[in-house]
């Protein structure tokens, strides 16, 4: 993942920070608790796409 790419990227839905995730290709926003894939090397920044996280579960 582009580290310039990485600074400009934001949540769709809050337009928050994402934590980039390398081991399981997954753009992370806290806030939300969504977990974007990233395809091919292409970050999928549709919500509709997006892992829901559970409330039990640790983002760090």
């Amino acid at each position: 993942m582009d580290a310039r790419l990485l600074e400009i990227l934001v949540c769709p839905l809050c337009k928050g920070p994402l934590i980039y995730k390398k081991d399981d290709k997954e753009l992370i926003c806290k806030l939300d608790r969504l977990a974007f894939p990233i395809k091919d090397g292409i970050p999928v920044m549709l919500a509709d796409d997006a892992r829901h996280i559970p409330a039990d579960v640790d983002i760090k």
